[in-house]
């Protein structure tokens, strides 16, 4: 069998003019995830001393170990969010501009690393106090893909909140990719927050959610319908959360009007498109269960199944 590798090559090349939309020929901004995901791995690192790092952490030595990797996150994060302002359809700025935009961002997320910690720490005590399987806060660092997630997003919710396109989402759908979990950057969330499980959890753009919240795995915080698409762009279309609320699997919370209010207990596979008063609780009737065929089993305490 005889195959012409030419024509298949030509094809493929008159293709990409075709559908230019999936080519990026000649682009001199094009972000890099592989650097963007080592990047938020670095910060994490930073914000959790000791737990990420190659070796023992001195705590004489700290600032030096600190310095390296800020160094590394200072220049690489600005070089990718200038490329990231470049590629808005509305951008105006000149080189010089994105640059001195992108320092500027930096070192503003770069002073909010001790905030961010403070949210790591409130996490962290909620995921332990929250979950009788943990044996040590170490553990829930480690091992815990609901922490991860919420680490990613912390992270990202900064740099969507000043203003950077494209990197806040790549970042948390890389933990999604890891985790199973998926929450937009844009989404705003409170102090104490626990992910039990956690996949298949989904939180939108526009949710809200306050302290003190407990979430359990395939949880949808989402929109009624996206139908009008770009339409509904900047519109309010995720529920709201209020404190202390637990929401059980299964679940699905959807519409920018809806609210659940402080202190609401939500039953697992509940579907919910109104408001929840406070101090509520919410459950789906058992259905019933049929069982035929089968032979019986007899049980040591002597019943017949």
């Amino acid at each position: 069998m005889s195959y012409n590798i030419e024509e298949c090559i030509e094809n493929i090349v008159k293709s990409y003019e075709e559908y230019p939309m999936i080519s990026k020929l000649d682009a001199d901004e094009l972000l890099n995830k592989e650097i963007l995901v080592k990047t938020a791995e670095k910060i994490r690192k930073v914000l959790l001393p000791g737990f990420f790092n190659d070796n023992k952490v001195r705590k004489d030595y700290i600032k030096y170990i600190i310095g390296e990797d800020i160094e590394y996150i200072q220049y690489n994060l600005q070089k990718q969010i200038a490329k990231a302002l470049g590629s808005k359809e509305d951008c105006n700025l000149s080189f010089e501009g994105k640059q001195k935009e992108a320092d500027r961002i930096v070192a503003e997320f770069l002073d909010r690393l001790p905030a961010l910690r403070e949210y790591f720490q409130t996490d962290l005590i909620a995921f332990y106090n929250g979950d009788p399987a943990a044996y040590s806060t170490d553990e829930i660092i480690f091992s815990y893909p609901g922490y991860y997630a919420i680490n990613i997003f912390r992270i990202a919710h900064e740099l969507f909140v000043a203003g950077v396109p494209m990197i806040p989402r790549i970042l948390t759908e890389h933990a999604h990719s890891k985790t199973g979990i998926d929450i937009h950057p844009g989404a705003t969330v409170g102090k104490y927050f626990f992910i039990d499980h956690g996949t298949g959890i989904v939180i939108g753009e526009t949710t809200t959610i306050g302290d003190n919240v407990k979430i359990y795995q395939g949880v949808t915080l989402g929109a009624l319908s996206t139908r009008k698409g770009q339409a509904l762009k900047g519109i309010k279309r995720h529920p709201t959360i209020g404190n202390n609320v637990t929401i059980y699997s299964g679940t699905s919370i959807l519409g920018g009007e809806t609210v659940i209010g402080d202190d609401a207990v939500i039953g697992g596979n509940s579907f919910i498109v109104e408001s929840i008063a406070p101090g509520t609780k919410v459950t789906v009737k058992n259905p019933e269960l049929k069982i035929s065929g089968g032979k019986p089993v007899e049980t040591d305490s002597n019943w017949v199944i």
